[in-house]
């Protein structure tokens, strides 16, 4: 593994912060900070995987330029410390407003695994999007893999 996907790791998955106060007790308005720091992150990822997603399905036409930027935003949203996002007590079981699973914050969670492999699509992604359509349409396949191993098992369904 590169030195620079270990500085990624650990700086996106390193111990999980936990911003209380003086008494340990974390409040309503940090849990709810955090969730929508963490919501407003994932709807960045999902703007800039939209537009990759419409080059690589050839619904608007390609933009190395375009797709250059989009794989940059998300080689840099991965790149940033989530650390202070998944406080514990921000999950779908004892707050409203988020569909992070309690599993997230279980001793045997995956999370890390999942999220290294995010952190290599991105990059990978990075790599690719400004080369062609076809390397661009190539790194699709991971970069959604990587997002449903994590949503798939960590997400509780819309319903």
């Amino acid at each position: 593994m590169g030195k620079s996907t270990l500085a990624i790791m650990s700086a996106v998955f390193g111990s999980i912060a936990v911003l209380a106060s003086a008494d340990g007790h974390i409040s309503d308005k940090q849990i709810a900070a955090a969730i929508k720091a963490r919501q407003s992150q994932m709807q960045l990822h999902a703007f800039n995987l939209g537009l990759l997603g419409a080059m690589a399905k050839q619904e608007t036409p390609y933009d190395a330029a375009a797709a250059s930027g989009a794989a940059d935003n998300l080689a840099a949203l991965a790149s940033l410390s989530q650390a202070g996002y998944w406080l514990p007590g921000s999950d779908s079981d004892s707050v409203e407003g988020t569909r992070a699973l309690p599993a997230i914050w279980a001793s045997d969670s995956k999370i890390g695994e999942k999220g290294k492999d995010f952190v290599d699509a991105a990059l990978a992604m990075q790599s690719a999007a400004g080369t062609d359509l076809g390397a661009l349409q190539a790194a699709m396949g991971p970069v959604g893999k990587s997002c449903g191993g994590c949503h798939e098992s960590y997400r509780k369904p819309k319903g």
